[in-house]
């Protein structure tokens, strides 16, 4: 069998080999803790003053590849809708192709607390229909809470299904789910509307949420919701004085390739060593190299 090192592929090299681009690699074999994280110690960590990390994910191998890096919280965001479904906005995704991604990360993650996202239309009808859906997510797929995109809108969403033994993380500031009524992708909190977002940040606080999701606000906005808030914010596009941050893993680690967010830092190429590996593979494959005598029984 022919060996093609990777390295001789630029667009396959490793986060060792660029560290000017996708940062320093990781040097230590420790392991994380297996105690399961729970919302409570999340709100004991921004009480001690320590970050803690979420990143999405919709399968069973990002899912135990992240739980075993140490991530807090592994979201199965509506953003499968795109990374996922291949389409072009989080709006089309319903509740039942959500489900099937949170039971395969529910049942692999064996420390991060597992949240799935409420999907656009089955939760803002009323609290009853929010709390039908919560309670399919908790049931059918075993995440440990969900997340709603709102403010002031969803108090009643929020305290419906905190009063039904259901852990609530709210979104506020940009809502990829109201991109229609927003007028597209558009950083929110600004000038005279920073007394909405604080406004709000408070408001689902009070409702029960156990944190709040800001994402594509002002920092000095952000960085006020934090101070003002006891229960832990989470940025995405909020700058670095959030309790949190989370990414798309997509995004963060190089398999969407085109432009990306200006709040997005990529920490490796999965789609350049992918795209090599597969020409390696079909190489291999055409010109007999592959399977080998070792591959052969």
């Amino acid at each position: 069998m022919t060996s093609r090192p990777v390295a001789s592929n630029p667009a396959a090299r490793t986060a060792a080999e660029e560290p000017s681009r996708y940062g320093s690699a990781a040097t230590s074999s420790t392991h994380p803790p297996a105690r399961r994280i729970r919302t409570h110690h999340l709100r004991e960590m921004k009480e001690r003053g320590e970050k803690f990390t979420m990143l999405t994910t919709y399968d069973t191998s990002t899912a135990q590849v992240f739980d075993e890096a140490g991530i807090d919280v592994l979201l199965v965001g509506d953003s499968a809708s795109g990374v996922v479904y291949g389409h072009p906005n989080s709006i089309p995704i319903t509740v039942d192709e959500l489900l099937p991604l949170a039971r395969a990360v529910a049942r692999s993650a064996t420390r991060a607390l597992v949240m799935g996202d409420l999907p656009f239309g089955s939760y803002q009808a009323s609290p009853e229909q929010a709390y039908a859906t919560a309670t399919r997510f908790m049931k059918e797929a075993g995440v440990a809470a969900v997340k709603l995109e709102g403010g002031a809108e969803v108090l009643p969403q929020i305290q419906r299904l905190t009063r039904g033994g259901i852990p609530v993380c709210a979104h506020i500031g940009f809502t990829p789910q109201h991109e229609h009524a927003l007028g597209g992708y558009r950083v929110q909190g600004r000038g005279d509307m920073a007394a909405r977002v604080l406004a709000d940040a408070h408001a689902v606080q009070d409702a029960g949420a156990f944190a709040v999701l800001m994402e594509m606000i002002p920092a000095d906005l952000a960085e006020q919701v934090t101070r003002d808030l006891s229960i832990p914010t989470i940025g995405i596009g909020a700058g670095s004085h959030t309790d949190a941050q989370v990414l798309v893993w997509q995004d963060a680690f190089g398999l969407n390739t085109g432009r990306l967010p200006r709040f997005v830092r990529q920490y490796a190429d999965i789609h350049g060593l992918l795209l090599n590996a597969a020409r390696r593979y079909a190489d291999d494959v055409k010109t007999g190299a592959f399977p080998g005598p070792e591959n052969t029984f």
